[in-house]
């Protein structure tokens, strides 16, 4: 695949490291200074590429996939903190016939660990006494605060319980970033934890999205690829 990347940090250099290793070409990395010439130049430098991966700010989230959409290009939408916008996002893209994959985590681990939650979720619905609640923890750079996967695990357990589900965030450090969910009653716990050694999953969920998002059009979240992967492969 021929790629661009918007924003260069780490999580673009990662991106742009393990594409190398998969044979991809990056041959445009977009940076804030590039983004800021407007919605056209930015189409302009993006057209001919078979996808963009964006891991940029939220704040840019709306111009990124305006210019996308203009130039024709699929986006890998990896920024978190920018659910505000979806609904114009959805339309836009929809309306003019883009193509669009976001997701709270782009981590193909924490993919299927939605799964593992949502199918305890049900089961500990089932049974009078156990109380959900979710603990985050990550490097003091991030912005968002609940993470995003966090608030998606949210939205998983909510599915299957009555009231308020508890979510802790802790910023400290260098934390890669660790997702716990637990049941919780007077006799017993149990915790379901994903925690993250580096952001190489990030960066291989990003490219896999890429691959799957080229030569469709609509918008999906990246758990619509997950699960037709897995269907595929009879999971």
């Amino acid at each position: 695949m021929k790629l661009a990347l918007i924003g260069h940090g780490a999580m673009g250099k990662l991106v742009e490291a393990h594409a190398a290793r998969e044979g991809h070409e990056v041959s445009r990395a977009i940076t804030s200074k590039d983004a800021a010439r407007g919605v056209e130049t930015l189409a302009e430098a993006l057209r001919g590429h078979d996808a963009a991966i964006d891991f940029s700010v939220a704040d840019a989230v709306r111009t990124n996939v305006e210019a996308c959409v203009r130039a024709h290009v699929p986006l890998v939408e990896g920024t978190t903190g920018w659910n505000s916008e979806l609904d114009f996002v959805r339309e836009f893209v929809n309306q003019h016939n883009g193509a669009l994959i976001y997701g709270a985590n782009f981590s193909i681990g924490v993919n299927l660990f939605y799964r593992v939650v949502a199918q305890a979720a049900e089961l500990f619905s089932a049974v009078d006494g156990y109380e959900p609640f979710i603990e985050e923890a990550h490097h003091s750079r991030k912005r968002d605060a609940p993470s995003g996967t966090a608030l998606k695990l949210r939205d998983i357990v909510a599915a299957h319980t009555a009231g308020d589900i508890s979510v802790a965030s802790t910023r400290a450090g260098h934390i890669a970033g660790t997702h716990r969910v637990g049941f919780d009653s007077l006799a017993d716990q149990v915790l379901l934890t994903h925690t993250a050694r580096s952001r190489e999953g990030f960066a291989a969920g990003a490219l896999l999205a890429a691959r799957w998002i080229t030569g469709r059009q609509g918008v999906y979240e990246f758990t619509d690829a997950i699960d037709e992967i897995l269907k595929e492969r009879k999971v």
